[in-house]
């Protein structure tokens, strides 16, 4: 399989075994075309019958497409399968996208998809079929479709590797690229002018996806960052997409899981500082810590070795008075910071019981030595008075975030965490009576120091 991925098959150089080892790859492909065989997910597709079961993306998946819905959320396409965001179980393709598997039989699996604006101002997400395009909105196909891709994309030949989009500034005008082999077509939406490239040093791309302003091409469980307009590459790549691009439990490829952690772009389930002036974020079964004197930057430890009634998949935390709490399902562990944590006596207590409250939680915060925790639980924000007995509500603000991922509050302000990026806000009151978001920053790129 790995012969695929290399884009050294489209040279005419290869040795006699190797033409020999593709000749009999790609009939085997034409004899299956339509019979999806993936045997680690346990899913086969035959003419005579069928049988599907969930496939398990940490199980080295090779997408056969990625794009981020209308909300900016990607989803992880294979055989019937479909995933939204960075972590979760599968669910059918059918239950959002029907026509596609209503065509499944004829069309085969999903060959590309992208997300980008059409004419009515709306964003739209395009699957490429065989050579069809399905154009959907809301979830809803778009009158007219399916339609050939010659007559949506003229230029672009049919059953192409994958497509992304490339707005005009990261390209030179608004495009799409698509990807066919080695071979690279750049599509201008307004003037439909194709320019056609050979990356001959990228590998075969399956699957591509535009994040945070940076370009992905996925290959088997891989993927290479690329620069969207020549298709360098820098960094060392490829990478792993389960150390990335998912949350799979005690998963990590990497002999250092730091590296992992501090890149990955599935968002962090709680951040704050415990309470010795050194910062941690919490992400499924690991935590990152900095160095205190912020001279080796972060490191990766597993939450259970740490704080083993907690195991993993912090809820919020916060930290007051000396000691750092993690909130997880209802239930309040508080733990004295140092060298090692202990938990306190007494502890874990109910949220109610603790905070005067029921959860579930998206973050909390304490700044500084005041005795104000802001507890944030979907658009709303609480304050309760930490110095007194029973704790209470004393006031509440509506957010202009939906739902957040975590908050905390250092020496330069208030960091909001949502996704892949965190908004600054200089104070709490700023944050809950401000309506215009401030300038959006890359957790990776910007608080971890990765180079995607």
């Amino acid at each position: 399989m790995l012969l695929l991925y290399n884009c050294k098959l489209c040279m005419h150089t290869v040795n006699t075994i190797q033409a020999t080892l593709i000749h009999i790859h790609i009939c085997t492909s034409f004899l299956d075309m339509g019979h999806d065989h993936f045997h680690n997910g346990h899913v086969h597709h035959h003419a005579d019958h069928e049988h599907v079961a969930q496939i398990d993306r940490c199980e080295a998946v090779e997408f056969d497409a990625i794009a981020p819905d209308a909300n900016g959320v990607p989803i992880f396409f294979k055989s019937d399968f479909m995933w939204r965001g960075f972590h979760g179980p599968s669910e059918l393709i059918n239950g959002s996208y029907k026509e596609l598997m209503e065509q499944h039989a004829e069309l085969g699996k999903i060959n590309a998809a992208l997300s980008m604006y059409a004419e009515d101002a709306d964003k739209h997400v395009f699957f490429l079929l065989k050579d069809k395009v399905f154009s959907y909105h809301d979830q809803t196909l778009d009158e007219g479709s399916p339609r050939a891709i010659s007559e949506v994309f003229p230029g672009i030949p049919d059953h192409v590797d994958a497509a992304v989009e490339c707005p005009k500034g990261e390209c030179v005008r608004d495009s799409v690229i698509f990807f066919k082999g080695c071979e690279v077509f750049h599509y201008e939406i307004q003037t439909k002018k194709v320019k056609t490239s050979h990356w001959s040093h990228m590998p075969n791309c399956t699957s591509a996806l535009r994040w945070q302003n940076y370009y992905y091409c996925f290959h088997g469980n891989q993927f290479t960052k690329f620069h969207p307009v020549t298709g360098s590459v820098t960094g060392t790549y490829p990478k792993d997409a389960r150390d990335y691009f998912m949350k799979c439990p005690n998963f990590g490829r990497l002999s250092n899981h730091t590296e992992r952690e501090r890149c990955s772009h599935v968002p962090l389930d709680a951040v704050t500082s415990d309470g010795l002036e050194r910062a941690m974020a919490f992400r499924g079964d690991y935590f990152l810590r900095e160095d205190e004197e912020k001279r080796d930057g972060w490191h990766a430890s597993l939450v259970f070795e740490a704080f083993k009634e907690v195991q993993s998949d912090a809820e919020a935390v916060f930290s007051h008075a000396h000691l750092l709490y993690i909130v997880k399902d209802n239930k309040v562990f508080a733990y004295k910071s140092g060298e090692q944590y202990q938990l306190v006596e007494g502890y874990p207590k109910t949220l109610q019981e603790e905070l005067g409250m029921e959860g579930p939680l998206d973050a909390t915060f304490v700044c500084g030595d005041y005795s104000i925790l802001h507890v944030i639980k979907g658009q709303q924000m609480f304050d309760i008075e930490l110095s007194v007995t029973p704790r209470a509500v004393v006031h509440e603000a509506r957010l202009p975030f939906p739902k957040v991922d975590g908050a905390m509050c250092g020496p330069n302000g208030i960091r909001v965490f949502v996704g892949a990026e965190f908004f600054e806000y200089k104070s709490p009151k700023l944050l809950a009576y401000s309506r215009i978001r401030p300038q959006p920053h890359k957790i990776p790129l910007e608080m971890f120091g990765c180079d995607h």
